[in-house]
């Protein structure tokens, strides 16, 4: 089995782009013994909990001018290559992050969770939803296939923020200073959304490793 912690923040557009690699990676790989794990990173740990506008967001990071329109029309060339429509367009607030890891974190409990992140980043980049928005992310637990009353029930109460804020904290003592970072069986690094290519060598690499450890553990 290969392990996989992906170290992410549910609104960065290049994880959503990574989301896809890997999974063509997995696919033209024919993997079907990779376990995955989705970790919490944020992108803007200073972000007020109720988040703020997305004009102001984007002036605030990326100043005035022409840039935020060149930087988000790459960025759209790159996801339609993946399969995505990115409607940057629809985005109206940029939420803080922690209440939609504290739901990728819980949905882990009911085995759900790759595809909570699926619902999440379409949730936000396509269809321009709030998920930072109570109502919004029950919405995408559903789609997921979780239940409602309990999605709700978690998100109101105050369970998981202390595991989602030190996951963060550890990522970036191990040097991760951002996202997507594919950790492989806690030895290989993948940063970035990298094309399927580099994925599938560093899954011949970890199974390579583990043909060797086990020979050597019969001698």
């Amino acid at each position: 089995m290969i392990y996989v912690d992906i170290v992410s923040d549910t609104i960065c557009p290049w994880c959503y782009i990574g989301k896809r690699r890997f999974e063509r990676a997995l696919a033209l790989s024919g993997r079907d013994d990779v376990a995955i794990s989705w970790r919490p990173f944020q992108l803007n740990p200073d972000m007020p909990p109720e988040g703020m506008t997305r004009d102001d967001y984007v002036r605030a990071k990326f100043g005035g001018g022409d840039r935020p329109r060149q930087i988000y029309q790459a960025i759209a060339e790159s996801g339609r290559e993946a399969g995505i429509e990115f409607q940057f367009s629809r985005i109206r607030r940029t939420p803080n992050t922690v209440l939609s890891h504290r739901l990728v974190h819980w949905s882990a409990r009911n085995e759900r969770q790759d595809e909570v992140v699926a619902e999440l980043f379409k949730a936000y980049f396509e269809e321009g939803l709030d998920i930072g928005d109570l109502d919004a992310l029950v919405a995408c637990a559903v789609r997921a296939g979780m239940k409602e009353a309990s999605t709700r029930a978690f998100l109101l109460s105050d369970d998981g923020r202390q595991e989602v804020v030190a996951s963060d904290v550890y990522a970036r003592r191990l040097g991760i200073n951002g996202v997507p970072c594919f950790i492989v069986n806690r030895k290989y690094a993948v940063s970035g959304a990298q094309p399927p290519s580099a994925f599938v060598e560093v899954f011949n690499l970890a199974e390579r490793d583990a043909a060797t450890s086990a020979a050597q553990s019969t001698v």
